[in-house]
């Protein structure tokens, strides 16, 4: 009876935030777009026998999330809904080992309870990164809690259990595999036991057993991203550095980046952090409801600079704050830094949590409930923030940044009935269309993604992340184009047609801008488009 006493606050923690997720399923508040499309497609074919290492098109995001997700097809059947489905099983083994590492770092339940709790209602960027996929993020955040909870114990009194090694290493091999954001967590609680092991003057061949362990976890563990990058392990290397979004620098040297990068941690990064604003824009909810929750996050995080706590919370306070350290040096020195959507501020969560529920347990025993208000303030401008995205019907919560991108795949269906009834099963497409258009089709609609979605008509050729879809619309007699949001680009598939004498017909579904009934196969390489990259 104890025990259950016990358990049912966090059991009615993990079905509030299951019932928070299952709403915003069901009032379809998270648009599914092409990078989460890609992860469907990647599971799809998994379960036809592919076995991918990565995330296609890449060499740096392992595909881990997509065999979760192949699991959630094989019981669930194949669905956007399965796809969610697999995030919200990530997210609940996220809150269970972030109430394990809180509790382990601050010693204290009612602390632990809070911080789950927050993470449970948290603002609109991590709803967001735990609800849609795009290709490791709850594997990252899952993996960095583990590491921090196991990386504690086993500098202290679990430093003989050469099993809890093995599960470190393995852990730390499979997140690194999975997502290099995962670095943010193996790097600092890596130093640290060394530091740690190094201080208790153990003979060589006591350290052997347990060091043996934690590397063969880990090379376990990352054994796919080895076999993965065999021949090109520079580019594994290179993509690991961010080379994959180096067009997000924008200054002319590094030094500048870097200043550049930094401005963003701080006036882009931390308010959508905070839920000051939304991942997707400069908005977000009314700042005067900000107040508290700013209040609180300032407040805990100089509590935790400051705060005397015994030895072993303080070595749970360094490895949060090693953590917040490494993420802002990876941050602001590789291109990484150059995304303004602050998905990659995710593993600041933890940290900042556990030093807001200390922070809230102090005031408990201080000035009694009223710090139970605060906490409600909190939490009713978390889900205020959430409430009002999802009620947006455009954008809706989506990871798109670029208004332009931000496709209202409302009318996917009425898309793809209209191709299958005018001859438009291949074609060409931009990225943010060709994949979930292939996903929600079955494949019979295939689109291959050669024209441009940014307004000044930049394509890069990594937007083709599926070489068989290229090899079908080849081989196929006939192509449709379909474009969104872009009347320039309409404008110039409109001229290049007239100007080789090619009749169509063109009609606007939603967003979607078909142009159909070529009059011959017609190849963006033949139209001329000044397209660059």
């Amino acid at each position: 009876m104890t025990n259950l006493r016990k358990a049912w606050p966090l059991i009615a923690i993990l079905v509030g935030a299951v019932a928070l997720k299952a709403a915003l399923l069901a009032l379809d508040a998270i648009p599914f777009n092409s990078d989460e499309a890609v992860v469907a497609l990647m599971a799809r074919h998994i379960l036809q026998g592919e076995r991918p290492w990565f995330f296609y098109g890449q060499a740096y995001m392992g595909s881990l999330d997509a065999y979760l997700v192949a699991g959630a097809f094989a019981l669930l059947r194949e669905s956007v809904l399965a796809v969610r489905a697999a995030q919200v099983f990530l997210f609940v083994a996220v809150l269970l080992t972030g109430y394990g590492a809180a509790r382990r770092i601050t010693g204290d339940h009612r602390a632990a309870r809070l911080t789950m709790l927050l993470l449970a209602f948290p603002p609109v960027l991590l709803t967001l990164y735990t609800t849609a996929t795009l290709g490791g993020y709850g594997e990252a955040l899952l993996a960095g809690n583990l590491l921090l909870w196991w990386g504690h114990r086993l500098g202290h009194e679990d430093t003989d259990c050469w099993g809890l090694w093995l599960a470190w290493g393995l852990v730390a091999g499979l997140g690194f595999w999975a997502f290099g954001l995962t670095l943010v967590y193996l790097v600092p609680v890596a130093l640290w036991l060394l530091w740690r092991i190094s201080r208790c003057k153990f003979h060589a061949s006591r350290l052997l057993p347990p060091a043996s362990c934690l590397l063969l976890g880990f090379a376990l563990g990352s054994l796919p991203w080895w076999l993965g990058n065999l021949g090109q392990m520079d580019a594994g290397v290179a993509e690991l550095l961010g080379t994959a979004v180096s067009s997000t620098a924008t200054a002319a040297s590094f030094w500048g980046n870097v200043g550049l990068r930094t401005f963003s941690f701080f006036l882009l990064g931390l308010p959508a952090l905070w839920g000051l604003r939304f991942p997707w824009s400069v908005e977000g909810p009314p700042l005067w409801l900000a107040v508290p929750a700013l209040s609180l996050y300032l407040g805990a995080m100089a509590y935790g600079l400051r705060r005397r706590v015994k030895p072993a919370i303080r070595s749970g306070h360094l490895l949060l704050w090693a953590s917040c350290g490494a993420l802002f040096l990876g941050f602001i020195l590789t291109p990484f830094g150059g995304d303004p959507s602050g998905r990659y501020f995710l593993p600041l969560y933890l940290p900042l949590f556990i030093f807001t529920a200390e922070t809230l347990t102090m005031l408990r025993e201080r000035v009694g409930r009223w710090a139970w208000g605060l906490l409600g303030a909190v939490l009713v401008f978390n889900l205020a923030g959430t409430a009002q995205a999802a009620l947006t019907n455009l954008p809706g919560i989506t990871t798109q940044f670029e208004a332009i991108t931000q496709v209202d795949h409302h009318y996917d269906a009425e898309l793809i009935d209209f191709l299958q009834a005018h001859n438009g099963a291949r074609g060409y497409a931009n990225y943010w269309v060709t994949y979930p258009i292939a996903f929600l089709s079955g494949e019979e609609i295939i689109l291959t993604p050669r024209l441009p979605y940014k307004a000044d008509l930049r394509y890069t050729p990594r937007d083709d992340r599926y070489a068989p879809y290229g090899e079908s619309v080849e081989q196929s007699p006939t192509a449709v184009y379909v474009t969104t949001n872009h009347p320039l680009l309409d404008s110039l598939l409109r001229e290049q047609l007239d100007g080789l004498g090619v009749s169509y017909a063109e009609t606007q579904i939603g967003d979607y801008h078909v142009f159909y009934d070529l009059a011959c196969k017609v190849s963006p390489g033949d139209l001329g488009l000044s397209i660059r990259e």
